[in-house]
């Protein structure tokens, strides 16, 4: 737990949320309680009892596939948002997680799924003091973490577009078959974190709109940042995701333009053995122009099975022939 004020600073761990209640008392203070994991039962039969928080609210956030929004209760008691938090883990690999906030006059709660610590800028702009982090409320230090969530879409999308500059260098370079899997991949990442950035704008501009008393002026001014900054990531995805399909087109076209040379030098190599395999069938039918017994001449068969030096002439004719095609073909550009 996080207590905090203009003028003072004090973080500390608590075992035992049943007193919470009891910890929060004193309004010259703001209070922010961090709570990673949502394994101990405890923690929501408390807020339940004693916050009166709604088993819905507290359903909501055990659910981790909430889409970010944001809800206001009994009659402005406590605000109930969602935001989801997107990063890569060590193997570049996209985990998507939920983060609720609970936030009341003086106090705000934050849940997270695991235990990956995702907010220490704020914690270090707590400790440090320096502008309003500690002076514009629980609804401030809200709108903080929110930031520092949206800010993290910029690092993934920077980071993917590095990944896809680095596929198209591998398209002119060395193009192989891994290059469509890592541009689908990527591909697919930015579509989770479209699907998470666009409630996430319009959660930001109902807070804008919103007439809770617990949000104040300055925060909503601040968050108009943060909305702006979701408006620049929903452009920068849709760039990212015309990057990503004009590579999918060239790694297409580069393929069929192989196959094409391929089929190409296929074609000129049947076009010139199709004659010469035209000759070569004629004169491998073997119709002798004599009956070897008889000796009698048999009309209408080959003359030339016994003419002279016929192997050598027939080679020399299919030797022209060739050339003949092979000059043809270059004179018409297909060696180029």
């Amino acid at each position: 737990m996080h207590t905090y004020n203009d003028k003072s600073y004090k973080k500390e761990k608590i075992k035992n949320i049943s007193n919470l209640d009891k910890l929060i008392e004193d309004k010259d203070f703001f209070y922010w309680l961090d709570i990673r994991g949502l394994g101990d039962p405890n923690i929501f039969e408390t807020l339940y009892s004693k916050f009166d928080i709604s088993r819905l609210v507290l359903e909501d956030i055990t659910s981790s596939y909430q889409r970010p929004t944001i809800d206001e209760y009994d009659n402005d008691n406590y605000i109930f948002a969602v935001s989801r938090h997107l990063y890569l883990d060590e193997n570049d690999t996209l985990i998507n997680e939920q983060v609720s906030f609970i936030l009341s006059d003086h106090t705000l709660i934050t849940f997270q799924e695991t235990y990956v610590d995702c907010f220490e800028p704020v914690r270090k702009r707590l400790e440090i003091g320096k502008g309003n982090i500690r002076v514009g409320g629980s609804s401030y230090l809200m709108y903080a973490i929110m930031d520092v969530i949206v800010d993290q879409y910029f690092s993934l999308l920077n980071f993917w577009g590095e990944e896809l500059d680095a596929i198209e260098d591998r398209l002119y370079a060395h193009p192989d078959k891994r290059i469509m899997h890592d541009t689908q991949a990527i591909k697919r990442s930015l579509i989770t974190i479209r699907k998470a950035v666009w409630p996430e704008r319009d959660k930001l501009n109902d807070i804008i709109r919103s007439d809770s008393p617990l949000i104040s002026e300055l925060t909503k001014t601040y968050m108009k940042d943060a909305y702006d900054h979701c408006i620049q990531t929903i452009d920068f995805i849709e760039s990212l995701k015309e990057i990503a399909s004009a590579n999918i087109d060239m790694n297409l076209s580069i393929i069929s333009n192989r196959m094409n040379e391929i089929m190409k030098v296929l074609t000129i190599i049947s076009s010139i053995f199709i004659p010469l395999t035209f000759i070569a069938g004629i004169y491998g039918m073997n119709f002798s122009r004599e009956d070897p017994v008889t000796g009698k001449v048999m009309p209408a068969n080959m003359p030339e099975l016994y003419s002279p030096h016929g192997y050598i002439w027939t080679w020399v004719v299919m030797g022209v022939i060739a050339v003949v095609q092979i000059i043809y073909f270059w004179r018409k550009g297909w060696f180029k």
